[in-house]
């Protein structure tokens, strides 16, 4: 089952005295990339919590974002260093002195230094709050998925139609060099004999020759190959795990095929069905991107 790396997913914790709230989105990325905004006495438990969504995320970059409500009376787990409030305090009045200001210092002025709060240890942490936040961020991960899933689900039927499609155009361009290499041998044949009248020239020589420039335009392998990894690449689609490596290393090939076929076919009708395959490629390339 292919999974997206685009979503989003919320969820609130509740007890009696307080509420917790968990937001995570993620988009396209190469590997797990993770960020938190925490409030600061939650800040300590940012790994535990990267661990915890990545037990659900394998691939993508992650912002998660927690909010604490106490609106309930509970006590805020900050307080006011006395200490640094009083060496704060020093400083703004020496600074009054040496500038020759006379500022008054109040309460918002303190307030903008950092220095006169503190939070509880990692080791104060209330268990209940802790509880509240790691089912807050389970329930929001689990929605996350649920809706990288359903996405997910969304760009498999897009993809599977555009292979189907290709698949068509593979059998369009079949029927078009069905007999092509005789009709090449024949062509270079009688081109060649128009040009060389020398009579010292071995016919069997120059059949040969004929038919190894002829097979050189023969695009059966490719062709072979592309269906080959198309097969591959649906199969992926219906696997298990997400296949996003996988299907983008597929899709690779399948250009590289393409391409071949184009170089060595000499047929107008054909490369305007390569150029077709080739867009459709691209379109499906895109919606790789945004696989697990």
């Amino acid at each position: 089952m292919l999974i997206s790396m685009t979503g989003y997913g919320t969820a609130t914790a509740v007890n009696g005295q307080m509420s917790v709230t968990a937001e995570i989105r993620s988009v396209n990325s190469r590997f797990y990339e993770f960020s938190a905004r925490l409030p600061k006495h939650l800040q300590v438990k940012e790994l535990e919590l990267k661990e915890a969504v990545r037990g659900r995320v394998k691939r993508g970059k992650v912002n998660l974002a927690v909010s604490v409500d106490r609106s309930n009376g509970d006590v805020l787990p900050v307080h006011v260093d006395e200490e640094a409030v009083r060496a704060v305090m020093t400083l703004l009045r020496r600074l009054n002195e040496v500038s020759g200001l006379n500022e008054n210092i109040n309460l918002e002025t303190l307030m903008k230094f950092s220095e006169v709060f503190t939070t509880e240890d990692q080791d104060e942490l209330p268990e209940e709050e802790w509880k509240l936040v790691v089912q807050a961020v389970g329930e929001a991960a689990d929605a996350l998925l649920a809706m990288r899933s359903q996405e997910g689900a969304e760009l498999t039927r897009d993809m599977r139609e555009r292979i189907g499609g290709l698949e068509d155009v593979i059998d369009k361009i079949e029927k078009l060099t069905a007999g092509r290499s005789e009709k090449e041998r024949d062509r270079l044949r009688e081109k060649l004999r128009n040009l060389l009248t020398d009579e010292k020239i071995d016919p069997a020589r120059l059949d040969m020759e004929i038919a190894l420039l002829a097979d050189k335009m023969d695009i059966t392998e490719e062709m072979v190959r592309f269906r080959s990894h198309t097969k591959f690449f649906l199969e992926a689609l219906d696997a298990d795990e997400s296949e996003g490596r996988k299907l983008s290393f597929l899709l690779q090939e399948m250009n590289r095929e393409a391409n071949t076929i184009a170089a060595k076919s000499y047929d107008a009708d054909i490369a305007h069905l390569v150029v077709s395959v080739k867009e459709e490629l691209e379109r499906v390339r895109e919606q790789i991107q945004n696989i697990e």
